[in-house]
């Protein structure tokens, strides 16, 4: 290659690649999942929940235009958002709060706290949430009624707000029980958990949830072909709850890659993403 034409290609190879990285982290996709069960009550068939999370003060479009038309296209009859709708470095409420006030136009909104939330600034960030109608779940439990049925919605705080318990484990366990403490358990409601942590699943499936939601692993950042996600944090290199859908015994995790970043600023392979889950009755 003469230097004359390398001079030429140079410049727009580099212009490729900023291309490429600035879609890599801006240009949302959607996952779509259909999961049925014989628990679901009537009324809830086709029910439509939009999964949000681990934004991390992240911004998409103006006024969070973007994100919002995608989600409205969607027709969610209820929006979780699992955690790090903050970064503990890059705090930015205005921002946050703007996604969940436009959320909140759409569909009601169910909220919980990731490791990010953590800190002196949290009870400000409560309070903007709860002033905007967003349901701002702290070890507790809720039933969404429809017709003649319901199910049940539980949300636990991010292990970093116990400081009782020696690890994480103790920790959520801790979480759990405070939230059921009065749900009488021997009903078979069908229950949703949101927690921000999904290495911790095989908790949430001693304790029977039919589906739990979370985020925090990022998808990995980077995404390997035939491998997964490189990295996640809580669950090291090439971790198991990355991104997707998890089975243990009758429990189902859906695992968010999130939307925004934090330590490492750029996704590889691994686009931001938006979750849609449709219940559906088993035969």
């Amino acid at each position: 290659m003469t230097k004359k034409r390398l001079l030429v290609l140079m410049p727009i190879l580099i212009a490729a690649v900023i291309v490429f990285l600035y879609y890599e982290n801006n240009a949302i996709g959607i996952t779509e999942y259909r999961l049925g069960s014989d628990k679901l009550p009537g009324g809830f068939e086709s029910y439509r929940i939009v999964q949000l999370t681990d934004l991390h003060s992240k911004s998409f479009g103006k006024d969070q235009s973007t994100i919002t038309r995608k989600v409205k296209k969607l027709k969610p009859d209820l929006i979780v958002m699992t955690g790090d709708l903050v970064d503990s470095k890059r705090y930015n409420a205005v921002v946050s709060l703007m996604l969940m006030r436009r959320m909140t136009e759409i569909a009601p909104v169910y909220y919980v706290t990731g490791n990010h939330e953590w800190g002196s600034r949290f009870p400000a960030l409560a309070k903007g949430l709860r002033e905007l109608g967003v349901h701002v779940m702290r070890n507790e439990s809720e039933t969404i009624k429809l017709g003649d049925g319901e199910i049940r919605i539980v949300g636990v705080d991010d292990p970093t707000f116990n400081h009782d318990a020696y690890d994480d484990v103790s920790r959520i366990k801790e979480h759990i029980a405070v939230a059921l403490e009065d749900v009488d358990q021997s009903q078979a409601s069908y229950t949703i958990l949101l927690s921000h942590r999904p290495e911790l699943f095989a908790e949430y499936a001693k304790q029977d949830f039919d589906l739990t939601f979370s985020g925090h692993a990022h998808g990995g950042q980077v995404r390997l072909p035939f491998l997964g996600g490189l990295v996640a944090p809580g669950q090291g290199f090439l971790p198991k709850y990355d991104g997707g859908k998890y089975t243990e015994g009758g429990s189902t995790m859906i695992v968010s890659r999130g939307l925004g970043n934090s330590i490492i600023p750029q996704r590889l392979f691994n686009r931001p993403e938006v979750v849609l889950v449709e219940l559906a009755r088993a035969d």
